[in-house]
């Protein structure tokens, strides 16, 4: 198969049936709602989720808990109520072929930048964490062009570049307040091309009828037991046995019903609507875990974060017009 022929079959359920006549008005709208309401509520919902799972790590870590412990045993726990959840809905599929592959190499490309994220978290603030999401939107496109995931179109370029430019400009306030050390602002920035690798990967190889669900758990949960021996070589016996402390146990709990949500919708958003849509989660988790940063953790708030929030929700909003606009020119073809 193709990676084109891959593609389509990866969105064939989000689209409209070859016979729209022959649908009824409520069977019409709810297609309308899933093809153009549900895509933008998704990023909504799983931004701002990646933005609290971010702010929740640091306040793990702050009460105490290893980083990389905290993130590999929260991703082992997450992946396997997705795992029991899939079987028990039906959905489960067989280890073996592409299917294992899949869940091994997108959970290795899924826990690089998260543990870039929480070892970093320290030291350059949740806030900034955030921030770096913005990227992976451009990184993504311009690899989905490179692979032929997604054609050029000159709107969808100028609405990215729109969203960049609120990302660079929220990312250079936050450098100019000089609270952060230049070594893990850029190790810091490794995380978002680790990131849109993964965005593109699950897309070309998603294994044709396997549910969202049980691939979810697959990526979690060998993202999770892969880091497992790193946090044990780094960190000792000593950071498995922080995770089990009154502080730490609550934001453990926090962490496992967030990844559990958030990559449940994060599959489905990718399923929908493809890789480079789904990077727009990026756009909305910056926006939203440096407001929660600044309120809830006391972080400094980036001079001229308003007018990067109006240029990131215009990217986003100019983005969904051109993906309506690009479909009802191909619909009336």
């Amino acid at each position: 198969m193709t990676e084109d022929n891959m593609t389509a079959a990866v969105s064939a359920q989000s689209m409209l049936p070859d016979s729209p006549s022959a649908a009824s008005p409520a069977e019409a709208a709810t297609e309308t709602f899933r093809q153009q309401a549900l895509p933008v509520l998704l990023v909504l919902v799983v931004g701002t989720l990646l933005a609290m799972q971010v702010i929740l790590g640091k306040q793990g870590i702050r009460a105490g808990a290893s980083p990389l412990s905290f993130l590999s045993l929260a991703l082992l726990m997450a992946g396997s109520v997705l795992f029991v959840t899939s079987f028990l809905r039906r959905q489960g599929a067989r280890l073996r072929g592409q299917v294992l592959e899949y869940g091994v190499l997108s959970g290795l490309l899924f826990v690089l930048p998260n543990a870039v994220g929480f070892l970093a978290v320290r030291h350059v603030g949740a806030g900034f964490i955030s921030m770096t999401l913005l990227f992976p939107l451009l990184i993504t496109y311009l690899m989905a062009l490179l692979v032929r995931v997604e054609h050029f179109a000159v709107w969808r370029m100028l609405a990215l570049l729109l969203g960049l430019a609120g990302g660079v400009l929220l990312s250079a306030s936050k450098a100019s307040l000089g609270d952060a050390p230049l070594f893990w602002i850029l190790v810091s920035l490794t995380g978002p091309v680790f990131l849109a690798m993964g965005n593109v990967y699950r897309t070309l190889r998603w294994p044709q009828g396997v549910a969202p669900l049980f691939l979810a758990s697959l990526m979690l949960l060998f993202a999770g037991g892969g880091l497992l021996p790193l946090a044990l070589a780094f960190e000792g016996l000593s950071g498995p046995a922080s995770l089990f402390q009154p502080a730490t146990l609550p934001f453990i709990a926090l962490e496992v019903a967030t990844f559990s949500l958030l990559y449940l919708l994060y599959f489905i958003l990718q399923k929908v609507a493809g890789p480079v849509y789904l990077s727009q989660i990026g756009l909305v988790g910056a926006v939203v875990g440096a407001g929660v940063a600044r309120i809830l953790l006391g972080e400094a708030l980036p001079p001229n974060l308003a007018m990067s929030a109006v240029l990131i929700g215009a990217g986003i909003l100019l983005f969904q017009w051109a993906g309506s606009r690009a479909k009802a020119r191909q619909n009336r073809a």
